[in-house]
């Protein structure tokens, strides 16, 4: 079975990732926040990186519970740049309890996460490789910036988008290629 040139065939993790989740849609907020949350700690770093830390993530960030996250205080941080199983970077950390704020105010402002990403993408789902931004990603990664958001620059929010499935990017010769069904 053929995947996409950047998975890496010999970790158990990323095949699971790419296989199931890396290009399907997914709506959920709890997937969402996660999903971004984890993103931001990619910033100079690979995606393979932060996926072997993933459950300890999980674990460290209260199973990814905003409700718990928004209220880390400096405590909870300084446990967290203590923690040996995550990225203990003190800006991204901070970052995180900050960002985690306003994703919630999002939900607040639009119902869902997902509601307010479709007022960028009007439900639509984007088909394209070889880009790490595009003008969506810009857009999304300036109204955040604008709300405050720390670490979702152009291409973190264009890899958040093709691990949510906003954006699909599976190459030609793999077996999850769509190529535009459904899409732009």
């Amino acid at each position: 079975m053929k995947r996409c040139k950047w998975c890496n065939l010999e970790n158990d993790l990323y095949l699971k990732y790419h296989d199931n989740e890396w290009g399907i849609l997914r709506t959920d907020d709890k997937y969402l926040y996660e999903m971004l949350l984890l993103e931001s700690f990619q910033a100079g770093l690979s995606w393979e990186c932060v996926l072997n830390k993933r459950d300890n993530f999980k674990k460290a960030y209260d199973n990814f519970d905003i409700n718990k996250v928004i209220k880390y205080d400096d405590n909870k941080i300084k446990e967290l740049l203590n923690d040996k199983g995550i990225i203990r970077n003190k800006l991204k950390i901070k970052a995180s309890v900050n960002n985690s704020i306003i994703f919630n105010n999002i939900i607040k402002e639009y119902g869902s996460f997902y509601d307010y990403l479709c007022t960028f993408t009007n439900n639509k789902i984007f088909y394209e490789v070889e880009k790490t931004t595009n003008e969506l990603s810009d857009n999304i990664s300036k109204d955040l910036i604008k709300r405050g958001m720390k670490f979702v620059g152009s291409t973190i929010i264009y890899s958040y988008l093709q691990a949510v499935g906003i954006i699909n990017s599976h190459e030609k010769d793999c077996f999850m290629y769509k190529g535009g069904k459904n899409g732009i």
